[in-house]
């Protein structure tokens, strides 16, 4: 079985997005203690857009925490535990892309 280079860069991206996201999200909690959601953007003005960068990137993290925790206590179904889960994959997938971007622009490959 061979696997095309297409699909190594996306499933590479996909890892890289997801380490990103728990990294962000961790770190952000670390840093404030308080957890990293998208109620950072309730508050407005300067907050809401110093958090930007975190929730655009810690997104995937905060979908699956959330997800898990929605299943566990609220039991919400199985398609909705799917349908979340193949966001925040998407949306990782996307960041990663991004990250790698990132890292080969600024180490000039």
């Amino acid at each position: 079985m061979t696997v095309s280079p297409s699909s190594l860069e996306s499933i590479q991206a996909l890892i890289i997005g997801l380490a990103l996201s728990g990294l962000l999200a961790s770190a952000f909690e670390y840093a404030t203690n308080r957890r990293a959601s998208f109620r950072l953007l309730e508050a407005g003005g300067v907050s809401a857009i110093a958090a930007l960068p975190v929730l655009a990137f810690g997104a995937p993290f905060i979908i699956l925490r959330n997800t898990l925790r929605g299943r566990r206590l609220e039991r919400r179904p199985i398609p909705f535990v799917m349908i979340a889960t193949m966001i925040a994959c998407g949306w990782s997938l996307l960041s990663g892309h991004v990250a790698l971007d990132m890292a080969h622009l600024l180490t000039g490959l």
